[in-house]
């Protein structure tokens, strides 16, 4: 018996040896493909570091054209706002120069019925015209433009004009 008994046991012990050497098999297996990904991984990663510093300088490159396109932009928003309050006052001295250039023309318009040359008329006409007629006369591009000449003319005479 106790030769049956160590065969038994020789038995069961050449089994667990057979067992540990095919689970060592099939890590080693696993190890080779863990090993060959660790590589393609390794790849990956200096593929994704060397993006990201790509990437890096992008931004950099990126920020550096966003600050001088703002100090552009900056100053000529800076320029257009004093451009535009220049043209506005200089709308508005033009529109007063039209005014005064207006009033001219309609103080040196000839009148054909002044009501100091007949003063018999000058009832009938201010009871015939309505007062908002009588306040904005006709005038005619004509005239305004003899005006204008006329006052230009005076004031090159002057010495005045630009």
């Amino acid at each position: 018996m106790s030769h049956l008994f160590g065969l038994v046991i020789e038995s069961l012990v050449a089994v667990l040896l057979l067992l540990t050497i095919g689970y060592c098999a099939l890590l080693n297996k696993r190890l080779k493909r863990l090993k060959a990904d660790e590589q393609s991984m390794r790849g990956i990663i200096a593929e994704l570091i060397s993006a990201t510093e790509i990437a890096e300088r992008a931004i950099g490159g990126l920020k550096v054209t966003v600050r001088e396109c703002d100090e552009n932009l900056g100053s000529q928003l800076t320029m257009g706002a004093a451009l535009s309050a220049k043209l506005s006052k200089q709308v508005t001295a033009g529109e007063q120069v039209l005014n005064r250039l207006s009033q001219i023309a309609l103080a040196a318009r000839p009148s054909n019925s002044s009501p100091a040359a007949n003063p018999e008329a000058a009832p009938a006409a201010a009871e015939a015209e309505p007062p908002a007629a009588a306040a904005a006369p006709k005038t005619s591009a004509k005239a305004l433009l003899a005006a204008a000449q006329a006052f230009s003319e005076r004031r090159k005479a002057t010495g005045l004009a630009a």
